[in-house]
């Protein structure tokens, strides 16, 4: 601060972050030394999440200040639903454990966002998220996907690019569908729910995307339309909001509540069309695309309590006083799968140790 002074920056607020609180005493001394206000000390010690930072600013008066110092008009400060959301953060009714199955659980930070938006639907339930993550290319077999699945409430396919890892993302999908576990498929996954229900329940042989095998000869996802023939994807992708018109009656229509949302991209592979009959006869749900009907956007699986997978990425949308709809119903249903799973394992237990 002295060599900021002495080059003519003067500080309006000064925010210090520390492992505890400051005292007054040394408060006064910063202020009296940087030649400000001491009010305008803000203390920023740590918290145990996120979510308290807020809190712990407005206590100190920051939004105050920043109001005094650039002559703002707002009416009084309001932060009860951030408390209702920190209440539920820290005293939930209960915990889910959902498992992600990605290519870069060994960097955390890959999946951030999605972590958030996760815990987002947590809160929309009352319930703490616990996120178990699997690394894909460990599931390298049905019985490896039960192993490693088998205690999990739900199962999220994230996002990513490549072919690292798909085999263990289709196994895990397999034993989603046929073991009734909530499913949630994003952008990859998505894709991936299209390959593992074309090659498992419709029989198409070698059902695959072109970005991992070019030259198959069931191309279930390939290249977008208008990326034909081009062969560098630097700036190639389907980026920004697009509009989805979603089915009546559809898993993502009864949690969106309405039948026209609009939701963001990162992508350059597509569900091709071609195959659509083939995949809906055999029970293969479309209930997303783009109002001209040429993107699927979502896609459902029959007889499930809860199987979703979506080309787009909700969980830019996702925020703790509005969690995402889809997150926070795939979350719901996978609460209602855990307390299924222990009503039933409640019940084995007592047949086999009855009371006296």
């Amino acid at each position: 601060m002295k060599e900021l002074l002495s080059i003519g920056i003067q500080p309006d607020i000064l925010i210090c972050r520390s492992d505890r609180q400051l005292p007054t005493d040394l408060k006064s001394k910063i202020a009296l030394f940087c030649n400000m206000a001491e009010s305008c000390v803000i203390s920023a010690p740590d918290v145990k999440n996120i979510y308290e930072v807020p809190m712990s600013l407005a206590a100190e008066g920051l939004d105050e200040q920043i109001l005094r110092l650039l002559h703002l008009q707002a009416p009084p400060r309001d932060l009860s639903r951030w408390l209702a959301m920190l209440e539920t953060l820290e005293h939930p009714q209960g915990e889910v454990r959902i498992g992600v199955v990605g290519k870069y659980v060994q960097l955390e930070d890959a999946y951030k966002s999605l972590r958030e938006a996760l815990g987002h639907g947590g809160l929309a339930n009352r319930h703490r998220v616990v996120v178990e993550w699997i690394e894909a290319e460990e599931i390298d077999s049905p019985a490896t996907a039960e192993r490693l699945l088998r205690h999990v409430d739900g199962i999220l396919v994230p996002g990513g690019f490549g072919k690292r890892g798909i085999a263990g993302m289709v196994h895990a999908i397999t034993y989603a569908r046929e073991k009734k576990i909530p499913f949630f498929g994003i952008c990859l996954g998505m894709q991936c729910a299209t390959i593992e229900y074309a090659r498992i329940v419709s029989r198409i042989e070698h059902a695959d995307s072109t970005e991992f095998d070019p030259g198959t000869p069931n191309r279930v996802i390939y290249k977008l339309r208008e990326l034909l023939g081009v062969d560098e994807m630097g700036g190639t992708m389907r980026l920004g909001a697009w509009k989805c018109k979603l089915q009546p009656g559809s898993f993502a229509a009864k949690a969106y509540g309405q039948l026209e949302i609009s939701e963001r991209h990162r992508h350059r592979y597509e569900f091709n069309c071609e195959y659509e009959d083939t995949l809906t006869r055999a029970g293969f749900r479309i209930t997303g695309r783009t109002p001209d009907g040429v993107y699927v956007e979502i896609v459902e699986a029959p007889d499930h309590p809860w199987f979703v997978g979506c080309q787009f990425h909700p969980e830019f949308k996702s925020k703790p006083l509005a969690p995402h709809p889809l997150f926070a119903a795939f979350i719901r249903a996978s609460v209602e799968n855990r307390h299924q799973r222990q009503g039933v394992a409640n019940a084995e237990s007592r047949a086999i140790n009855p009371a006296d």
